[in-house]
């Protein structure tokens, strides 16, 4: 049995689905369904797209068994984040030293490193 036809047979058992309501709706014979379950064919591109919204699954499910995992792209997103602090962070420290530099003040530095770091802290807050 190939694996498509696996995943096939056992949503459709899990529904409660027929091979003959299947094949009804996708407008193909009940042995081309039990076919693809048995291994011996395999539907086409288009007929598992059928198939997957007939059992409002993603295609993904018919072909590996599962929907695939996006872990990739949360790892990128955590990185950003990390690289965005230490960034704001960076930033707010600088601003500070530019602003003792520039106006030989130590008021002026504090109040641009407090408007620095509340918005370090609005940021670690909403993201």
């Amino acid at each position: 049995m190939n694996i498509v036809g696996k995943h096939i047979k056992r949503i459709r058992e899990e529904k409660g689905i027929s091979q003959e309501q299947l094949a009804e709706h996708l407008n193909v014979s009940r042995q081309a369904v039990s076919n693809w379950e048995r291994g011996k064919t395999e539907p086409d591109i288009e007929t598992l797209q059928k198939i997957a919204t007939f059992f409002n699954v993603n295609i993904e499910v018919l072909i590996y068994g599962k929907e695939k995992e996006s872990v990739m792209t949360y790892n990128v997103s955590e990185t950003s984040k990390t690289v965005t602090k230490a960034g704001i962070s960076f930033g707010t420290c600088l601003a500070v030293v530019i602003s003792y530099v520039t106006w030989k003040s130590v008021g002026w530095a504090i109040l641009h490193g407090m408007l620095g770091w509340a918005y370090v802290f609005y940021f670690l807050i909403k993201y």
